[in-house]
């Protein structure tokens, strides 16, 4: 099946919440780049988001941090693609050193899981 991956350094402009966090809806717009990555991929057409099944946030996000979003078509129906997501903090700012300092993760730390359902009529279907 097909997978897609998108890496992205979260800004001040993405912080949301005092203390520089960002809000979890970030991470289902990065969710939603990887599936239309996914579905031209596939299909040759953007396609449309029909609805997430399930989404967990399990760490939180700061501005400075770098998050890699990925995902995957589980399932191929007649204009249906299932698929899962998951975003990981590979990379994150040590302003307790200073201003400009980061560190990259040993360990990615997952923030955040989802599942989803996206469709591509099949008159917009070129591939597959």
């Amino acid at each position: 099946m097909e997978k897609a991956v998108i890496r992205l350094r979260m800004g001040a402009h993405d912080a949301h919440y005092g203390g520089e966090l960002v809000d979890g809806a970030k991470m289902l717009q990065l969710f939603g780049d990887v599936a239309t990555e996914l579905l031209i991929r596939q299909d040759g057409d953007e396609g449309l988001f029909a609805g997430y099944e399930k989404v967990e946030f399990l760490a939180p996000v700061f501005a400075g941090d770098y998050i890699e979003a990925s995902g995957e078509i589980v399932h191929v129906g007649n204009s249906s693609r299932k698929m899962t997501f998951e975003a990981r903090k590979v990379i994150a700012p040590r302003k307790d050193l200073n201003d400009s300092a980061a560190d990259v993760l040993a360990e990615p730390i997952v923030v955040c899981r989802a599942t989803g359902t996206c469709v591509v009529p099949k008159d917009k279907q070129r591939r597959g």
